[in-house]
């Protein structure tokens, strides 16, 4: 048993790759892959994605704001009131990115302040993308006390030096079809010394197909592929790996099968 710890399943192609969620949910089945986490970037979104899955005990949910969909204000009190939904599992994606926005420093950390106030207020752990921003994502995070809640560093692409800050916070790490690709040496390094009981697996659908999807849309099922080659990465049976990375899942979110 598998699970996909962050797919935006509101992003998947309904017209011409999928006839709707529940062809997303069997074809992830088909592939051993049982529940999936569905990742909120806005509060309008979130709406429409709570209605998206509300029929599927086994998909999840998150709520929050993405740092890179900051154009539109949003209300702390909003966001505390729709992440209280008991389908929500956890608090974001949120973070900082100054890779691709630099110019809104300021506000992409206030509103990355506003998301672990709101998690540990829910107690529900975070979920966060960090890109270009690695000194103020764990300033942020150590200067707010995320590691009376904990969550998820998704998609994760750093130094093994970051690996190192979050996990002495109590965080999970999660790794995405990146670490499939050619190009993925560095990661692929620090992979192998993240501990069993701290890592997920994930494919953040409808991007970063792995090897060998890479180029289609990416969906749940193919978060196998991440696992097979994690598992092979690490010396370790993909059974070993599925067990894992399953049960890590359920820990963190605290979430019901």
């Amino acid at each position: 048993m598998l699970v996909d710890s962050h797919c935006h399943l509101d992003g998947l192609n309904y017209d011409t790759i999928h006839t709707d969620l529940a062809d997303v949910v069997n074809k992830a089945t088909e592939r051993g892959v049982s529940h999936l986490l569905s990742v909120s970037v806005t509060l309008p979104r979130f709406k429409t994605m709570i209605e998206l899955i509300a029929d599927f005990d086994n998909i999840h949910a998150s709520c929050g704001v993405h740092p890179l969909n900051l154009e539109d204000e949003y209300e702390k009190l909003e966001l505390l009131a729709l992440a209280s939904n008991d389908k929500v599992v956890a608090i974001g994606e949120t973070g900082l990115d100054y890779f691709y926005s630099p110019e809104n420093k300021d506000i992409q950390q206030a509103s990355f302040r506003n998301h672990i106030q709101v998690a540990i207020e829910l107690k529900k752990p975070l979920i966060i993308h960090t890109r270009g921003a690695v000194d103020d994502t764990i300033r942020i995070l150590r200067e707010e006390g995320a590691e009376k809640i904990g969550g998820v560093i998704h998609c994760f692409t750093e130094s093994d030096a970051m690996a190192a800050a979050v996990l002495e916070m109590g965080f999970y790490i999660s790794i995405s079809g990146i670490v499939t690709f050619k190009s993925a040496k560095d990661l692929q390094a620090v992979v192998k010394t993240i501990p069993a009981d701290r890592l997920l697996v994930e494919t953040d659908s409808p991007y970063l197909a792995p090897v060998p999807y890479r180029g289609k849309e990416n969906q749940p099922a193919y978060v196998r592929a991440v696992a097979e080659f994690v598992a092979d990465l690490r010396g370790v049976s993909f059974a070993e790996l599925a067990e894992t990375t399953t049960e890590n899942y359920f820990k963190l979110f605290n979430a019901k099968k």
